[in-house]
């Protein structure tokens, strides 16, 4: 009894900053759709350079954690490249709806993953579907159309639509992405900047091929003011955010880490409008609450808080021994 409790303060300190890094990276996610208009360079541009400099800064990085964890294998940088593809398509898509419906709502948006992530466990995994995800399913499509503007009694612009559409498609790609980055870190604990560092350069070559039949990319003429803030995208919204996201989660049940990323999209819509005054009407706060409440309900958070909480001192030893699933 008398080492439960220093076992016990570790545990939630530990929890505790693991909790605080999967904020910041939430945070650093959230401030990233922000960056792309205030650079006001073109999207296909845009996707590409931020996947390119996050690469310099990843490489060393991973050649650090190669010297010390080993080499990632094979498989693994098949599946980093896989997952990466689907991450170019993500950012090409994500970074042209910033530019069709804003950056809070594209941000929303994007969060149609949690459709995409449970199907796809579903179809390849055979991974049950919980209960809880066939009610959410409906809510989250009303919420979309809202946050789209389809029942606007004006009548959606074609650019609402069309931004509608291109974050859908982005939602689409990232649930694709963390469903193969789930898998392959399941394979290779133990590694996580060489696999994002392989997913980035993959999504640098597939933005550039994108871009390439989408207008084509534009390096001559960015200003230094750009320049700066193309790398403090890549640098914050690649590398930090997601060294940060997945140091704390796989210290984190994952409906917990899920709870910490609802933030994301609400201070997404918060900040753009503080920064970029852009105003969501009320149908579409409405939405984006629907959306983020739906998206709540399908990851457990509203009924499995309680349990979470009384199960941590129940698994506070297996836990140190070795850390739960990894949330990519």
């Amino acid at each position: 009894m008398e080492t439960q409790e220093p076992i016990d303060s570790d545990l939630a300190r530990s929890r505790l900053l693991a909790s605080l890094a999967v904020l910041a990276g939430a945070l650093c996610l959230s401030v990233s759709a922000i960056l792309v208009k205030l650079a006001g360079v073109d999207a296909a541009t845009t996707a590409m350079l931020r996947c390119a400099i996050a690469v310099l800064v990843l490489v060393p990085l991973a050649l650090g954690e190669r010297a010390r964890r080993g080499r990632l294998s094979g498989r693994g940088v098949g599946w980093a490249v896989a997952a990466g593809v689907a991450l170019g398509v993500d950012y090409a898509a994500w970074t042209a709806a910033i530019y069709q419906v804003g950056a809070g709502i594209s941000t929303v948006l994007i969060n149609v993953q949690v459709i995409v992530l449970p199907l796809l466990a579903l179809a390849v995994d055979r991974e049950r579907i919980a209960v809880r995800f066939v009610w959410a399913l409906p809510l989250i499509l009303v919420g979309i159309s809202l946050v789209g503007g389809l029942w606007d009694t004006t009548g959606p612009g074609g650019q609402a639509v069309t931004g509608t559409l291109l974050g859908l498609l982005a939602g689409l790609g990232y649930g694709i992405y963390l469903f193969l980055t789930r898998r392959a870190t399941k394979r290779e604990p133990g590694r996580m900047i060489q696999p994002l560092a392989w997913a980035t350069a993959s999504a640098t070559v597939t933005t550039t091929v994108i871009g390439l039949f989408s207008g084509g990319l534009h390096l001559t003429d960015i200003s230094a003011r750009s320049w700066v803030l193309l790398v403090v995208l890549a640098v914050l919204g690649q590398v930090v955010a997601w060294l940060l996201i997945h140091h704390g989660s796989i210290r984190l049940e994952p409906a917990t880490t899920a709870a910490l990323l609802l933030i994301q999209p609400v201070l997404a819509l918060g900040l753009s409008a503080i920064t970029l005054a852009e105003y969501p009407t009320l149908l579409q706060l409405l939405g984006a609450a629907i959306v983020v409440g739906a998206v709540a309900l399908s990851n457990g958070l509203l009924s499995r808080r309680r349990n979470v909480r009384d199960h941590g001192s129940r698994s506070a030893r297996r836990d140190r021994a070795r850390p739960g699933t990894e949330h990519s």
